[in-house]
Parts: C-alpha cells; structure tokens; sequence
C-alpha cells in the first residue's frame, strides 16, 4: 500500500506492552515506520506534526505533513513528549473511543482514545486514506458505531 504523504512514524516506549499495543497490525504496512523510543532520527522530522495534546486542531491543512504518534500508556507517553517538543503539536477533537481501560494505578483522560482511534481520526481529519487502519482493531466496529455522527460531520 503506498500513500501520497510522508510515512506515519510511530515511537513505542518500550514498557508498552504489545498483548495491549492497538497499533501492532500497522506493522504490516509501508505507510508506518516505527522506532522504539528514545530513537529519534531529527533529519526525518523536518515536515512532521506530532498528535498531542494543547495544539491546534489536526486538519486538512496539515496533510502535507507526516504524523509522529507517540505510543504508550498515558504516563509514558507524557515522559516521550519533551523528545520531541520542537514538533508542532496537533491535538484531536473529543472522539468516543472503543477500548476498555481500566487502571488501578492511573486515571486515564477523559477523551483518552486507543492509539489506533488517534491515528484513524488523525487521518480522517487530514484526508488521508483510511481505508485498512481498523482492520485488526478488536472493537473497530463498535468505535466507528460510537462515533458514526461525528465521521459524518466531518466529511
């Protein structure tokens, strides 16, 4: 499969746990690089936003740019975040998402989403293909059945 934009990079932390990890089949594909943090490979990042929190609104406005998508729980994902902080920030509108978290340790975000339901809003929002991301995504069908006003109204 190849795409008409920079491949999506992903950086898993290492403690993430891959029985856990949502993003696991997009290894399959050429469209995903992905580096097992602190890798961090600058001379790559030059035309890339980061999906985070704080930022303006990924749009339509940024798919020139690659996507950079740090993977891990909330905590560890916070701790990724200064490694890359010279990235522009784009953040998500609120989703509902599919996955069943339950922490004894943390409390996740309210609008906390599995990393797999970032990318696929991330893309649709960019107008990147979407077509494949949620196939081996446990509850795909229930996120999109979740959310299925909020695609539409976003086409």
């Amino acid at each position: 499969m190849s795409a008409s934009h920079p491949p999506t990079i992903i950086v898993v932390h290492p403690k993430e746990r891959k029985s856990k990890c949502t993003v696991q089949p997009l290894r399959q594909r050429d469209d995903f690089v992905f580096w097992k943090f602190p890798r961090k490979e600058s001379e790559k990042l030059t035309s890339y936003v980061r999906l985070g929190m704080g930022g303006p609104e990924i749009s339509r406005a940024d798919a020139e740019q690659g996507l950079l998508v740090l993977d891990g729980t909330w905590r560890l994902a916070e701790k990724m975040e200064a490694d890359y902080q010279e990235l522009p920030v784009r953040s998500l509108p609120v989703w509902e998402t599919a996955y069943p978290r339950v922490s004894k340790q943390f409390e996740d975000p309210t609008a906390g989403l599995a990393t797999i339901e970032a990318i696929f809003i991330a893309y649709h929002l960019m107008g990147y293909e979407t077509e494949g991301l949620l196939d081996g995504y446990y509850w795909a069908d229930e996120f999109l059945k979740r959310n299925q006003e909020r695609l539409a109204l976003s086409e």
